[in-house]
């Protein structure tokens, strides 16, 4: 499966991308991973939005980038998704190898610290995160911090 790969802004989002990421991120996030938190929580405004769609146009990846000095000290990648429908065609691994590119490409290269769920962490590690402090609870799910050098 091979997604149109697009990274704007949030002024430079229309209201139709703004509405499937958001839409996206309810679907998994809350619905699927039952977690009910404030989603919308006042950073979309400073991030670079990710957004990977198929041919027909649907949004089936999403991540949100930020600079460094926003969310953490180094620059961070959240709000990692893969459509449910979409899933199975390895679309996490090439969302997290545009979201780094996207970062570099943004913001120069250097370090990337993300906040991830603690069953993803070997994911993560494969791509030369590693963890950083101890474990906490995130709306009752068990994450942890890693930076990438």
């Amino acid at each position: 499966m091979t997604l149109t790969w697009t990274t704007k802004p949030f002024a430079a989002l229309t209201l139709t991308e703004l509405y499937a990421l958001l839409q996206l991120r309810s679907e998994v996030f809350v619905v699927e991973q039952t977690c009910a938190f404030q989603d919308i929580d006042g950073q979309d405004q400073m991030a670079y939005h990710l957004l990977g769609h198929s041919e027909a146009g649907e949004l089936l990846a999403y991540t949100r980038l930020f600079a460094a000095g926003i969310s953490y000290p180094e620059a961070s990648i959240g709000r990692v998704v893969v459509s449910p429908s979409a899933r199975r065609y390895g679309l996490g691994r090439e969302l997290l190898r545009q979201s780094i590119a996207a970062i570099d490409a943004l913001f120069g290269s250097q370090p990337i610290q993300i906040g991830a769920q603690l069953y993803l962490k070997e994911f993560y590690e494969s791509f030369g995160f590693q963890q950083h402090g101890e474990g906490y609870l995130e709306d009752g799910i068990p994450h942890i911090h890693m930076i990438r050098r």
